[in-house]
């Protein structure tokens, strides 16, 4: 059946793809064919809406001043039933014509998908999740780490290999290939004498190929469990491995860089140990120990749940094949991906949370605490109400907490849509530099699942839901997990700043006698803070055109860090100093 499916929506708006109609005999007259759950005939016309926008926001000024794309629409297309553009609100010039609500299509999305997603139970979600989650590494796996990051560090392969030069790209990268397993080998003396001097003793890289494969592993899977490690090298890594891959490269080289991710439910399975995961007992062992809004005793009870349910399977499943410290390291392996769950999904929940109960959906738009905006006005490209812009942040909130989620297995299939030899990529100028623009098929229908999944969860979708990849505001894989481990750097300095406006206020009179003055409370300054980041981190803003920005999926995220950069001209900024803030970035270093 996976050959008979057809294009994604995205393709098809996006002009990459024709659309296949199938029509089944089973099916009623009068019904339309569906394109990724969307009619077809809506489908094509949201895509020549979008193109008459663009022609609009490029020629305007010389169409003439009673000329606007909700006039071109007219003329061109004819009236449609769904130029609503949202619930009766907005319009074309105001909004772009990728603002378009597609409540309709989310309601029938769900009817078809409803029945399945019931049947999951927490187990069975437990053990899809385990398959994406990497073995933490050994001690002895971390000397081998190190000598990675060493030999990235040194080396110049991007520098090298990704430049407009009239020398063959393949010797190029043969050339840095060989120098990168010279620098591994010297390392590896250094590291380890007798073994590196067997390595280096015939000069023969073909026959330390599993010890080179070894290591680069190692380090992809040391990346996936800490993102925020290796922030410059893992780039090199990556592009290695992708030139690696090359059927021209790997007739030079003879060996092959790139082995399997090692993952828990791998390792459990080499080990016919896969029952381990169907234990009523694996939540409580996995589960990460939460201290926020618990007294000591409540953390402590909770610390002797887990160690005894630890306990527990290690009695049972201990065996010949599988010793009682691989089974701790196995279930050790899995509480990091809660750990990572707790530092990257649960500033979302928060942000989620302070958007619900502090800014309710019936608030009225002239409320002071209205999150209306309107485009034009201070920066924002969008015009929504207070419900509207109420529906838009939440659903953002929902699709990135989906995201975070997700996180370990878009990774995985990243790499695999990176390191396939049939993927290949074509370097291009993007507006932002020489880049990599390579398409990303897994990630893409993995993201289309996600998006439906958050549709759900809201009931509703204003906006677009175009995902970019293999363009050139996406030009990769690598470049989509990038964007979307910014979300935790983005939310959590907020979420530190507005939880600790309160001690602030308490530990020091002359802050909190700022804090009333210039705000009139504390809950008043916390409530301004959050406002202005639900208004204008979402608000369309941060490109000259709806295409780059906007409504669409990468757009929104778009809109935040455009936030982010202005945060230093806000009214508000010297409460986040006195917070602590830093910066959202962090450190390059490891």
């Amino acid at each position: 059946m996976a050959g008979l499916s057809g294009p994604s929506l995205a393709d098809v708006l996006d002009g990459k793809a024709e659309a296949h109609i199938t029509q089944k005999d089973q099916e009623q007259k009068g019904v339309e064919p569906m394109v990724d759950g969307i009619p077809i005939s809506k489908a094509f016309r949201h895509r020549e809406k979008m193109l008459l926008q663009a022609v609009v926001e490029k020629y305007g000024k010389d169409l003439g001043p009673n000329v606007s794309a909700a006039s071109l629409v007219k003329e061109f297309l004819g009236e449609g039933p769904e130029d609503k553009i949202g619930k009766n609100v907005g319009d074309f010039d105001a909004r772009g014509a990728l603002d378009i609500d597609i409540t309709t299509d989310v309601e029938m999305n769900a009817e078809c998908e409803e029945d399945g997603a019931s049947g999951n139970s927490e187990l069975a979600e437990f053990s899809e999740r385990v398959k994406y989650i990497p073995l933490r590494l050994t001690l002895s796996e971390r000397k081998l780490l190190r000598l990675s990051e060493a030999t990235l560090n040194v080396s110049e392969y991007t520098d090298k290999v990704d430049i407009l030069s009239w020398k063959s790209k393949t010797g190029r990268i043969h050339e840095q290939l060989r120098d990168i397993c010279a620098i591994l080998s010297g390392l590896a003396v250094a590291a380890d004498y007798e073994t590196g001097q067997k390595m280096i003793k015939d000069r023969s890289f073909e026959e330390n190929a599993e010890y080179f494969s070894t290591v680069f592993e190692i380090g992809r899977r040391h990346k996936i469990l800490n993102p925020e490690c290796m922030r410059t090298d893992y780039g090199k890594l990556v592009h290695m491995l992708m030139d690696s891959q090359n059927p021209d490269i790997q007739r030079l080289l003879e060996f092959k860089f790139v082995k399997k991710v090692l993952t828990v439910n791998d390792f459990l399975r080499e080990r016919d140990c896969l029952n381990l995961l169907k234990h009523p007992d694996i939540i409580t062992a996995t589960t990460a120990i939460i201290d926020r809004g618990r007294t000591r005793s409540e953390v402590q009870h909770a610390i002797r749940l887990k160690e005894a349910a630890v306990k527990r399977l290690i009695n049972k499943f201990s065996s010949d094949t599988m010793s009682e410290d691989e089974i701790e390291w196995c279930l050790y392996s899995i509480g990091d991906n809660a750990s990572f769950l707790l530092f990257n999904r649960d500033p979302v929940d928060h942000m989620i949370e302070y958007l619900t109960v502090n800014f309710p959906e019936n608030l009225p738009n002239d409320c002071r605490r209205s999150l209306a905006i309107r485009a034009g006005s201070k920066g924002a490209r969008l015009s929504h109400g207070h419900s509207q812009q109420f529906q838009y942040a939440l659903q953002s909130l929902t699709l990135w907490r989906e995201i975070q989620t997700d996180m370990f297995k878009l990774w995985c299939l990243a790499e695999e849509d990176l390191l396939d030899p049939g993927n290949y990529y074509s370097l291009r100028d993007t507006g932002q530099g020489l880049n990599r623009v390579q398409s990303a098929p897994r990630i893409g229908r993995a993201m289309h699942e996600i998006l439906h999944r958050s549709q759900r969860k809201v009931g509703s979708w204003i906006g677009s839901s175009v995902v970019h990849l293999g363009d050139h505001n996406v030009p990769n894989a690598l470049t989509f997990i990038d964007k979307y481990t910014q979300v935790p750097r983005i939310l959590n300095p907020i979420v530190n700043v507005i939880e600790s406006i309160p001690r602030l206020a308490d530990e020091n009179s002359d802050v909190s006698e700022m804090i009333e003055k210039v705000y009139g409370s504390v809950k008043d300054c916390q409530l301004d803070i959050l406002q202005d980041f639900y208004k204008h981190a979402f608000d369309g803003s941060g490109a000259d055109n709806f295409y780059d920005a906007g409504s669409c999926i990468d757009g929104r995220l778009t809109s935040a860090w455009n936030w982010c950069n202005k945060l230093d001209k806000k009214s508000y900024y010297p409460i986040f100093r006195l917070a602590g803030f830093t910066g959202f970035d962090g450190s390059f270093k490891n």
